[in-house]
């Protein structure tokens, strides 16, 4: 009787809590004085519309930019903009880009899986990666390897594209370019055969399944408010991103670990170096940023 007493307590507990959070968080969203301001754009509904849609979010928001360019859900403190306007995009993205940030909002959502690497820092972090990554990227030799690499695997999907339609099977035309990518990326950063188009690496497997999870759970923080509850309780969508990237650092430092005794073995001679991907080390330096 006391197991079941202590449990039903801390059910109401968890739901007291649940409900309060939820009621604030309804406040702040009605509250906010700009709702009906017309120098904002247009609102669409509330954060949690986003939340209740979030199986199907990708196509609900599709659904919506088709009959506005620009809208918005009303969030706790700030609301979330939506756009589709390619004039928006060019002024955020090109024309007026020094202007927008990330912001604190957007970093903490991604810094669990991101750290602080260039997609999830802004300022100066931002530039001085910015400014490392321009010079690798600017020489030849990657230049000529990423091409040969990504040339190759492109080759291979194709290759397995054409035996599905010849058999007239269905195949998940997501999945294969998701293992093209890591594919790719993995030579040209690692230099590693990551082999997952291939389907014969059990660890390509695990990092591939980890790193979609970790996307998954890392994206709904965007649209689910009680993310960090959950992250608190390690329950939901924060546990799965938590184990997610557990998997994603197993592997990762495991290689850089490998790559590092690698490359000191050959310091000693220069013209050596031509056979691994320059990127490498600009690759290890943002990924060791991380948390």
């Amino acid at each position: 009787m006391e197991i079941l007493r202590s449990i039903a307590i801390t059910v109401l507990a968890a739901t007291i809590i649940v409900l309060s959070f939820t009621f604030n968080l309804t406040i702040k969203i009605f509250t906010g004085k700009s709702r009906n301001d017309k120098r904002y754009a247009p609102v669409h509904a509330t954060v949690f519309d986003l939340f209740f849609h979030s199986h199907e979010l990708y196509n609900y928001e599709t659904k919506i930019a088709r009959t506005k360019l620009t809208f918005r859900f009303l969030s706790p403190g700030q609301s979330e903009i939506f756009t589709a306007d390619p004039r928006n995009v060019e002024h955020i993205l090109k024309t007026r880009f020094h202007y927008y940030s990330k912001g604190p909002s957007t970093r903490e959502n991604l810094a669990d899986l991101l750290g602080h690497g260039i997609f999830a820092v802004d300022g100066e972090k931002w530039k001085q990666q910015r400014k490392l990554v321009s010079f690798e990227f600017s020489t030849r030799v990657l230049r000529d390897f990423s091409c040969s690499v990504f040339r190759r695997n492109a080759s291979k999907l194709v290759g397995f594209v054409t035996e599905f339609a010849l058999s007239r099977e269905a195949f998940d035309a997501q999945d294969m370019l998701m293992r093209f990518t890591l594919d790719s990326i993995f030579k040209v950063g690692f230099g590693v055969e990551l082999r997952c188009l291939d389907g014969f690496s059990k660890e390509g497997e695990e990092f591939m399944k980890a790193f979609d999870e970790g996307n998954v759970a890392t994206s709904s923080r965007f649209t689910d408010p009680l993310w960090k509850l959950k992250r608190f309780l390690n329950t939901g969508s924060q546990s799965r991103l938590k184990k997610s990237i557990a998997t994603i650092d197993k592997l990762v430092y495991s290689l850089i670990t490998t790559k590092r005794k690698e490359l000191a073995k050959e310091q000693s001679t220069v013209s050596s170096l031509k056979f691994y991907p320059l990127f490498l080390l600009s690759f290890l330096t943002f990924y060791l940023a991380c948390p």
